[in-house]
């Protein structure tokens, strides 16, 4: 008989358990700041806590080059408060609207007030924000009122430009990052913060940390809710998540504070990414019912607006789209640029995968599961203006904190204050408290002691169905009472999970971070006994807003018994006074522990069913060229074999992490292997050494496409870095006579955005037999003021993209010029412009006739071309109606009015949408003031909500 030493195929293998590592061997590290999290706030904290003196330890559980909700990009911001655009105290009266009037304005005014100083800061960095062709920052309107809405079409490499920020070496000799630990506990000592306890991810290897202040940065809770898709990792938000912060700032003895108010979000149906119609709106976009008609009339960052649009969802109007099969090749075109490489990377193959075309198919949207965070909603740790939390030296930013609708710039701004405040602490002397290390070690390491026990993924999928079923909106108390019941037992469920390795010891501890959140938001949830915040806190049984009882923040925190207690603090009088909302601060209210109410059965069993008494009522519910050339390196054309270019890609990883000067690299960069080239230029990027821009400037004119391409698109994240010197000059205006138009179109945009063209290396460029390079150029000549040689271009260029980039640039043109102090009536150009406007008129493309019209809107619409708007409100293309509207809001009121008046009966909800912002210009006349009334009861959501604000 013989004994097989290989099991049979259908048996799987057992994976040898990781040994559970003895307390004593734990790993020690010091720091005076120690960061947890290496996302957006905590980057940030980091960097200038290094740059205030302090050494910084960063843990992050994955790896800081591509962590957190960073880490796949931008696509913009949301609330960039930029100089001459908007103002601190409206942005500061816009989010107590949007948060019912429950905000502490203080740290909301630091978002207000210090975000521009981060932009700036951001773009020192070499992060890129739109700009126009004067430098100026192209702020989109999106909200119902101000302009805040900040596009990064180039977002994508934020996280790889942080990266490369914290591996300076000024910084790498202060900040020692740690990757691949996760904190579970802060450890407290004598009241305040004095470190840390978790275990390496990749080892399983205990690790402690003293510090002298803590800084929690690990995000939102995104795993709270489970996604309709059934996928546990499915999440709108970022799935590695899961409350960890909440949870280590609860156990630490923070406050918490609106952890009742949630995070719901629009979505694509199916796929769990965002809409996206900040980006979509400013192209055109916006979101229907199946009939096609607008129906949000609630601002978009508010609860309110996620209750409307539930409610349509629900309706016989659902589904819900989001609709840009209307707009033109060009703008679609644009937007499958940023959707699908900036915002989600997976977008373009989800849609290619159900035959869908934006051209072709709106999207359809849903509504996401429930999660918290601070950035997006208003439920967080409770930090003052200085990201100091209830506990000392312990600090919270980001979407952990509760700074209300503070999305990326308030994460970046509230990291960089905890960073500052907590430099001044060194690192703790005392001994590290032993009970909270042991309770630690047993949080981590249980799952080991029962391998066999059930896998976290069942444990957790059970968790958060439940969260489901009865803590999402809308809520009642008794579903809310059953979520406490179901919460407790699962404790059970989670002590016996069981893990054989690091990586499940990680997501086990997780399962036990968003079950300590789900808790928090269920008690959270029963204890404010009204609805606020629109579908964030809608309580059934408790239908209406009770400003009386409930103008409070509604504060949790961990009792010295392990009792969660939560005390109703009142809204501390307003900075900035807002119309509806007058808080008077005053005493907290102690409100104790919450209990479930009693809802174990459905009465007893010898009570026949009673019916509801006679006229019993539901209760009511809340509404709802010459160019200069450069000698180019010759590289050799000799192959190099795989294993030859393998060794050389290898040498340039380990080399990058040097930090090389340029000459160290030039070998890499004239590589015969066009791999190791196109690597190369990735290394530079990267570590950007002096003279790196003339050394991207030399790779445009490489002989392999990828090489150019990747040089092209370096030049143009690292162009608010690059210094604009000669010979960078004269490298990029040689690439404008290479074949390659991906060359020729990138060195226009830099030598544009460096100021270093001037109107006669730009002018040639018009020429090109690229589009996309004649709209470069387009915008290099707005950028100089070249209206001359735009007005000669107007009507002659064979495409109509072009021509109305030339439409829209000579009204940027027209427009900066009273700013350089260029009178009109002395100024050559003005005549050229509306002349070139004129013709523009008599285009027979549509869009480009719509553009000329829209942009008289800002030149000036003198009496015959007013006489021609009028005429136009009756083409047959509602983009030109509504580009005819714009143009009257600059025109003569007392033909301007009646026109618009009229055009406020268009079939076009959109040309009807110009017609009202057009007269909102004109409301000082009372028949513009009578018009918009008459629009306030527009059919159109967007139309009525322009017109009540304007009046």
């Amino acid at each position: 008989m013989t004994t097989s030493v290989n099991p049979p195929a259908d048996t799987p293998l057992a994976v040898p358990s990781l040994a559970v590592p003895p307390l004593a061997d734990a790993e020690e590290l010091t720091c005076d700041v120690l960061v947890i999290g290496g996302g957006t706030a905590g980057t940030m904290a980091a960097l200038t806590a290094a740059e205030h003196g302090a050494d910084v330890l960063l843990l992050e559980k994955a790896h800081v080059r591509h962590s957190g909700a960073l880490a796949m990009g931008m696509d913009g911001v949301n609330n960039a408060v930029i100089p001459g655009r908007a103002e601190p105290d409206d942005y500061v009266a816009e989010i107590t609207r949007a948060n019912d009037g429950i905000v502490d304005q203080s740290t909301v005014r630091q978002t207000a007030t210090r975000g521009f100083g981060m932009v700036q800061r951001l773009e020192s960095y070499g992060v890129k924000f739109e700009k126009d062709e004067h430098g100026d920052y192209a702020v989109r309107q999106v909200h119902r009122s101000g302009s805040y809405v900040l596009p990064m079409p180039e977002g994508k490499d934020v996280k790889k430009v942080l990266y490369r920020q914290l591996r300076r070496r000024e910084m790498r000799e202060r900040i020692r990052i740690e990757n691949r630990v996760m904190p579970v506990r802060v450890l407290t000592a004598d009241g305040r913060a004095v470190g840390a306890a978790g275990f390496n991810t990749r080892t399983g290897q205990f690790v402690q940390v003293r510090a002298g202040a803590v800084i929690l940065a690990t995000g939102a809770c995104g795993r709270l809710g489970l996604p309709a898709s059934g996928y546990l990792y499915g999440t709108y938000e970022n799935p590695t998540n899961a409350g960890d912060g909440y949870a280590m700032a609860y156990h630490a003895g923070a406050e918490l504070t609106g952890i009742e108010c949630f995070q719901i979000n629009p979505l694509i149906k199916d796929y769990n990414g965002p809409a996206c119609a900040y980006v979509a709106n400013p192209f055109g976009g916006y979101q229907v019912n199946r009939h096609g008609e607008r129906f949000v009339d609630s601002d978009y960052w508010s609860g309110q607006m996620m209750a409307e649009f539930a409610a349509e969802v629900a309706s016989d109007r659902g589904p819900v789209y989001l609709k840009l099969s209307h707009l033109p090749e060009e703008s679609v075109s644009a937007l499958e640029t940023i959707l699908h490489s900036t915002e989600r990377p997976t977008r373009g193959t989800f849609h290619s995968g159900r035959g869908h075309d934006y051209r072709t198919h709106d999207i359809e949207m849903h509504i996401s599961e429930i999660g918290l965070c601070g950035g997006h909603s208003a439920s967080g740790v409770r930090v003052d203006d200085h990201a100091r939390t209830t506990v000392p030296r312990l600090y919270a930013a980001g979407d952990l904190a509760c700074v209300p609708h503070n999305y990326m710039i308030g994460a970046f701004v509230f990291g960089d204050l905890a960073g500052a405040d907590a430099s001044q602490y060194s690192a703790y002397e005392g001994e590290l408290p032993g009970d909270q290390l042991r309770a630690a070690h047993e949080l981590i390491y249980r799952p080991l002691r029962n391998p066999d026990g059930p896998p976290q993924p069942q444990v957790e999928y059970k968790l958060r169905r439940f969260v489901n079923d009865y803590v999402a909106p809308p809520k009642s108390g008794a579903r809310l009472s059953l979520a406490l019941e179901s919460f407790e037992r699962m404790h059970t469920d989670i002590a016996g999970m069981g893990a054989r390795t690091a990586h499940e010891l990680m997501r086990c501890a997780e399962v036990t971070f968003i079950r300590d959140c789900a808790e928090m938001a269920a008690r959270s949830s029963l204890a404010r006994t009204e609805s606020r915040w629109g579908l964030y806190h809608d309580r059934i049984d408790h239908p209406r807003r009770d400003d009386a009882s409930w103008f409070h923040h509604l504060d949790l925190h961990k009792s010295p018994s392990g009792a969660m207690e939560f005390t109703a603090r009142p809204v501390a009088p307003y900075l900035v006074p807002v119309d509806g909302f007058d808080p008077v601060g005053g005493p907290s209210r102690a409100l104790g522990e919450v209990h479930a109410e009693d809802v174990a059965t459905a009465g007893s069993r010898d009570v026949a069913p009673v019916a509801a008494p006679a006229g019993a009522a539901e209760p009511e519910r809340a509404g709802p060229n010459p160019t200069t050339t450069s000698p180019v390196p010759q590289v050799a054309t000799t192959a190099l074999t795989g294993e030859q270019s393998s060794a050389r890609l290898l040498e340039l990883v380990a080399l990058a992490e040097e930090e090389p000067e340029l000459d160290a690299l030039q070998p890499y960069l004239t590589d015969p292997e066009a791999t190791v080239r196109r690597e190369a230029v990735a290394v530079l990027t990267e570590t950007l050494p002096p003279g790196t821009g003339t050394a991207l400037a030399t790779a445009l004119r490489d002989a392999h496409a990828e090489v150019r391409a990747a040089a092209a698109a370096s030049l143009r994240e690292l162009v608010e870095t690059l210094p604009a010197e000669p010979d960078l000059r004269d490298g990029l205006a040689a690439a404008l006579a290479e074949p390659d138009p991906v060359v020729r179109a990138a060195a226009l945009d830099v030598l544009r955005a460096l100021r270093l063209g001037d109107t006669g290396l730009f002018a040639g460029s018009l020429a090109d037999s690229d589009i996309a390079v004649r709209i470069e150029a387009v915008r290099a000549l707005v950028s100089v003021d070249a209206a001359g040689e735009l007005a000669r271009a107007a009507v002659g260029d064979p495409s109509r993209e072009v021509r109305v980039a030339i439409a829209k640039g000579l009204a940027t043109v027209s427009a900066d010029r009273p700013a350089r102090d260029i009178p009109a009536a002395a100024d050559p150009a003005a005549d050229a412009i509306e002349a070139a406007l004129t013709g523009l008129l008599d285009d027979p493309d549509a869009l480009v006739r719509a553009a000329a019209y829209g942009a008289l809107g800002t030149t000036g619409c003198p009496g015959p071309l007013t006489a021609r708007a009028v005429a136009a409100l009756a083409e047959a293309a509602w983009q030109v109606r509504a580009g005819a509207a714009t143009a009257l809001s600059v025109a003569d009121p007392d033909v301007a009015v009646p026109a618009l008046a009229k055009a406020l009966a268009d079939s076009n909800a959109d040309v009807r949408k110009a017609a009202v912002l057009a007269l909102t210009r004109h409301r000082a006349t009372e028949e513009a003031r009578a018009a918009l009334a008459t629009a306030t009861t527009d059919s159109d959501a967007d139309v009525r909500a322009y017109a009540g604000r304007a009046l």
